[in-house]
């Protein structure tokens, strides 16, 4: 059996410049201001929105999985402004028209019936969330987390009813690639 190799990163604050990558960093705005750029741009269209505060245990500052959800963005953000990590890769769901393209690409079936390329190590990415905000995944971001020092937390999650039974695809670093990721901070 390989040897398991270490991937310390050191994370990075989530502001809306450092996140756009990923989705949305959202912040407090003025009660009355009329929806826009600022807002989350939500993705919910193929199901019931499901909004709801998921209570965590024992986050400890690593992951080796990670996951995404191809057809719904997904907002988390944790009750009371406490800080937590989210480690993410950009989206890599390939289309059907792209599956002819022979880019070289290792591309995979997921049992939710899209194509995916897996995310590269290189790839993944830190944030760490603090304060009174939420973050916005757009459609297929991956995502491991949230991930926190605490023993326990509570987040706000909005997704789908059924996000996590008919549109969830997990990459195992560990399995796949011999890695796990540590969190430096």
């Amino acid at each position: 059996m390989e040897e398991t190799k270490v991937v310390t990163l050191k994370p990075i604050e989530a502001t809306p410049s450092t996140f756009k990558d990923y989705g949305q960093v959202i912040e407090a705005s003025p009660d009355g201001d009329e929806f826009g750029p600022h807002d989350a741009q939500l993705d919910l269209s193929k199901g019931i929105p499901r909004f709801y505060i998921m209570h965590i245990e024992n986050r400890p500052l690593k992951f080796s999985n990670i996951t995404h959800h191809a057809s719904v963005t997904q907002c988390l953000g944790s009750i009371g402004g406490h800080a937590w990590y989210l480690g993410v890769a950009k989206p890599s769901i390939v289309e059907s028209d792209e599956l002819k393209d022979n880019t070289g690409k290792k591309i995979v079936q997921s049992r939710c019936g899209h194509s995916y390329v897996p995310p590269a190590i290189d790839d993944v990415q830190i944030f760490k969330v603090s304060g009174s905000k939420f973050l916005k995944l757009n459609r297929g971001t991956w995502h491991a987390g949230p991930i926190f020092k605490e023993d326990a937390m509570d987040f706000y999650n909005l997704e789908l009813s059924n996000t996590n039974v008919i549109d969830h695809t997990t990459h195992s670093f560990k399995k796949d690639n011999g890695v796990v990721f540590l969190i430096d901070d």
